[in-house]
């Protein structure tokens, strides 16, 4: 059995935005000429490019994956050792923007990040993303119990 979790998009919000925008552009122009085709593929790019994680609970082995054009899955499996460990870690990331004017606009997205850690309490990968730390708590000990690992 194979869970799949979303994290973040590779290009935050505001690039998520703009290769949506390329992307109907893109089809715009293309109805007139075909060098629309390169703002198709430019905007599929950079607005469906995501990462993401993977677990296999039967190989019992974990996947972070970047995933291209939101379709094409770009990782490498790590097996999952008995001596890891599983915790929760506060996230904050902040993306900027510039709009007319010269102005800046801040966008910050704040969240608890369910994290693998090795033997050594060093983090080796992001699992999943919750929005309140009691749904994290939650998702941990499902988590936890699910690949056999104790919590940090």
């Amino acid at each position: 059995m194979k869970t799949r979790y979303r994290l973040d998009k590779a290009f935050g919000p505001v690039g998520s935005s703009a290769g949506m925008f390329l992307l109907l552009g893109g089809l715009i122009i293309l109805y007139f000429s075909f060098s629309g085709l390169i703002l198709i593929v430019a905007g599929a790019f950079i607005g469906f490019t995501s990462t993401g994680t993977i677990i296999d609970h039967d190989k019992m082995m974990i996947k972070f994956s970047n995933n291209l054009f939101g379709v094409l899955q770009i990782g490498r499996w790590i097996s999952i050792d008995p001596e890891m460990k599983v915790g929760i870690k506060k996230s904050t990331r902040s993306w900027r923007a510039y709009g007319r004017g010269n102005q800046t606009y801040d966008i910050s997205n704040k969240d608890f990040r369910i994290v693998l850690y090795d033997s050594r309490n060093k983090e080796v990968l992001q699992i999943q993303k919750a929005a309140t730390h009691d749904s994290a708590k939650e998702e941990l000990a499902k988590i936890s119990n699910q690949l056999g690992l104790n919590i940090l």
